[in-house]
């Protein structure tokens, strides 16, 4: 297949084809922002074993773990056994422009790195705020502020990103050495505590059912799940960006400020991702041991649900 150009020794093809339905945009034009961006989203992927969503001409997206037999010889991978599928994957490492452009012109649009390098510690703790269908940013940036004061209450910083979907990410940068069942309970202790400072917002109910139309704070993103990265694009119409934000802002903004058209201009040479991140932070001994009081949200619901069936079922 010939190439309509070449970058960095990728030849880039089909540019001027419709990324996907609702995107307004062309494949040239997530190429161009990945560019653009490269300098800023190279550091939050390097190292790190990748997932993408790429979308393909009249299919549906897809997220793609496993390194394609046809990728470059010079795409570096690593290889790490997935529990839950009980087998190796070969994940990629997007450690340079050349790399993030092969995937670029494969079509991924959205990058989700692990929360550790290859081999690694994870190196921050996150939470997830996802507003209810039909909810609104603002029950998002609301929830966030409330994380935002659990992590005071417990002595800690962290830097918040639109999710570049309906929602927001919390970030907080942890010291190397924390075994991860103590990062995964502190996360949820934090949950925990965020929601109590306003349960009539904010859950941390794992089943849909039972969210009675409140933000979800998900406090599961942990061990070897993986968070869409700083400065990513989505998969939604007019392809939003996931964006980092100043808390003192982040009241003023809506998803759709930011997408692969305007966030280029609006780094305008700086990277506030890094700006905003504090410097890695030991977590409270009291934090990590009230988390480990609190069950596992995917193990609880997963014995609710069966529970339930038996119940529906009047065994």
């Amino acid at each position: 297949m010939s190439s309509d150009e070449t970058r960095d020794g990728v030849p880039l093809t089909n540019l001027d084809q419709p990324l996907f339905d609702g995107s307004g945009s062309t494949k040239r034009h997530l190429v161009d922002y990945l560019d653009a961006v490269s300098e800023r989203i190279l550091p939050v992927l390097r190292e790190r074993p990748l997932s993408v969503v790429r979308v393909r001409p009249g299919q549906p997206a897809f997220m793609q773990k496993n390194v394609p037999k046809y990728a470059p010889s010079w795409v570096r991978t690593v290889s790490v056994w997935a529990e839950a599928s009980r087998r190796q994957v070969s994940y990629a490492l997007c450690d340079d422009r050349r790399t993030l452009l092969w995937f670029a012109n494969q079509r991924a649009v959205e990058y989700h790195p692990a929360l550790g390098p290859a081999g690694g510690d994870p190196t921050h703790l996150v939470l997830d705020l996802d507003p209810p269908e039909g909810g609104a940013f603002g029950l998002a940036v609301k929830a966030a502020l409330l994380v935002r004061q659990a992590l005071a209450d417990a002595g800690l910083a962290g830097a918040v990103k639109t999710s570049g979907a309906k929602g927001a990410h919390v970030f907080v940068p942890v010291e190397t050495g924390v075994p991860v069942e103590d990062l995964a309970a502190a996360t949820r202790a934090l949950g925990a505590r965020a929601a109590r400072l306003d349960p009539g917002l904010a859950t941390t109910a794992f089943i849909r059912e039972d969210r009675e139309g409140k933000v979800f704070i998900d406090s599961t993103r942990a061990g070897g799940a993986t968070v869409v990265a700083a400065y990513s694009p989505r998969v939604r119409p007019g392809v939003p960006v996931s964006f980092p934000v100043a808390w003192d802002d982040l009241d003023a903004v809506s998803p759709g400020d930011f997408t692969v058209h305007t966030v280029p201009a609006l780094l305008d040479g700086r990277d506030p991702w890094a700006e905003l991140m504090p410097p890695p932070q030991r977590l409270p001994a009291g934090l990590v041991e009230e988390g480990h009081t609190i069950p596992v949200a995917r193990v609880q619901a997963m014995h609710e649900g069966k529970r339930r069936a038996r119940a529906r079922r009047g065994e």
